[in-house]
């Protein structure tokens, strides 16, 4: 359907001016970052509202922690299944109305854990609600990218992406009305701002899919003396170095993959099997997704208990756990967020793979700082220690997601997140439920969070050694973008 200029003014992220300025830092305007935000936002809120409202919901339907830490795992595993179906899905079809559909099914799943009358139906909204979120994310960061170009990229996905990590908020707002009003109006409250997103979505235009990745592409190869070969951004501004060779998935991250449906996303798409395989070949994607698998099975299973660990081994009130919890959180994700971007700018293009090193340096250094911080016996000794370990693994969030960005195609970017998405599905699939286990039976929280420090560590190291072949896989999505 081709837009009238009366349905091009009822919509958000028309060109400014009616025309793509591929040198601008939102040649869209900033509205479709606005928007993808406050989808991000409402879905965490919502996602998280669980960790809060926990102790009081066990105490009604009486299950064990074990069964507490499956609801995570079962929903994960949910939407497991449809996350590479919802990535080749977002390649083919308007991404906007996608995203728009799966927040309505959201606030629908909302409404039924709040009005759920037995514990199996409030795990079943729980499991639906957790399928629904999967769909979303690969058409949200295939969007991301259509929207912006490389000089400013990092930063709208960095804050976007910000969201997936301040359930803080919604472990907040779960602890104070569920202490305020019961836990059922936490979830009833959550309907209307999932419903108002949902219009606001479908107010969103959808990009011409590569479009801008070949404006930016054709523009740093005719400019002498820049582009790829020589690290220089050429009319791109003053971002670092490589930018442009770094630009958040430029082009193809193979020769197969600039070929299929050309820069502008037209012409056939081949099967799901090949862009499937096309796309695990970008050896980047694949060690990134690895490593932040492991970090989000210790995130995962930290952050879902903190409020119950700061209710037992504490002995505060639930509306109190769940304030502490969320306001740790969000000064550290909000803190990182910040701090990475920084450091990823300027170690980017000036250090071997600047923003793996920031990212991945950070997620070792967060989860070594977290061990330190489960030996606290103080509150407020725990709570400046957490805060820490957040700032430094949540420098991870701009870095990681737009270096993973940088070597997936326009094409194919929908099924280079959805797999992003499936690895971490596949670590919070199992955190919470491996505490929920050990804490059964090896004598409480606190230990069994130990048992995921580890992995979050290797993680950590994992992701840097990516730092071996990003630049590789970052160039060849350029040269295939000009070509």
């Amino acid at each position: 359907m081709v837009d009238t200029p009366t349905t091009q003014r009822l919509k958000f992220g028309a060109p400014r001016n009616g025309e793509i300025d591929a040198t601008s830092r939102a040649p869209y305007g900033w509205a479709p970052f606005v928007v993808l935000f406050i989808v991000g936002l409402v879905d965490r809120i919502e996602h998280n509202l669980l960790s809060g409202v926990l102790p009081l919901i066990q105490a009604e339907w009486g299950f064990s922690d074990t069964v507490a830490g499956s609801i995570p795992t079962a929903s994960a595993l949910a939407a497991a299944v449809v996350a590479l179906p919802a990535g080749y899905f977002a390649d083919r079809h308007n991404r906007t109305r996608i995203i728009a559909v799966v927040v309505f099914c959201w606030a629908l799943a909302t409404l039924g854990s709040g009005l759920a009358t037995s514990f199996a139906l409030f795990y079943t909204m729980r499991v639906f609600l957790a399928a629904a979120e999967s769909i979303d994310n690969p058409a949200a960061g295939s969007l991301l990218a259509d929207y912006y170009p490389p000089v400013s990229r990092a930063k709208a996905y960095g804050w976007t992406r910000i969201t997936a990590y301040l359930g803080g908020l919604g472990t907040l707002l779960g602890g104070v009305l569920a202490g305020s009003f019961g836990w059922r109006s936490a979830f009833l409250i959550m309907v209307v701002p999932g419903v108002l997103t949902a219009l606001l979505v479908w107010r969103l235009r959808e990009p011409v899919r590569g479009h801008l990745d070949r404006l930016v592409a054709e523009g740093a190869a005719g400019t002498p003396g820049t582009g790829p070969a020589s690290g220089v951004p050429g009319n791109l501004g003053t971002e670092p170095a490589l930018d442009v060779v770094g630009g958040a998935g430029i082009g193809a991250g193979t020769s197969d993959l600039g070929a299929v449906g050309g820069p502008e996303g037209v012409g056939v798409k081949p099967p799901f099997g090949r862009q499937l395989r096309e796309v695990l070949a970008i050896r980047t994607l694949l060690v990134v997704c690895i490593g932040l698998m492991l970090v989000s099975l210790g995130l995962g299973g930290v952050f879902y208990w903190l409020p119950s660990l700061l209710v037992r081994n504490f002995g505060i009130g639930i509306a109190a756990a769940g304030s502490l919890s969320g306001i740790i959180t969000i000064i550290g994700v909000v803190g990182g967020t910040l701090i990475g971007s920084w450091l990823g700018g300027v170690w980017h293009g000036t250090r071997k793979g600047g923003r793996l090193l920031a990212g991945g340096g950070g997620i070792a250094l967060g989860s070594t700082t977290l061990a330190v911080a489960l030996t606290m016996d103080s509150i407020p000794l725990f709570s400046v220690v957490m805060v820490v370990a957040s700032v430094l693994t949540s420098m991870a969030i701009p870095n990681l997601t737009a270096s993973l960005a940088d070597v997936v195609p326009a094409a194919s970017r929908g099924l280079g997140f959805a797999v992003l998405q499936l690895f971490l599905t596949g670590g919070v699939a199992f955190g919470p439920l491996i505490v929920g286990i050990v804490s059964d039976n090896a004598g409480g929280l606190i230990n069994a969070m130990y048992a995921l420090i580890v992995p979050m560590v290797v993680g950590g190291l994992i992701t840097l050694f990516a730092r071996g072949f990003y630049e590789r896989d970052a160039q060849r999505v350029m040269e295939a973008a000009r070509g």
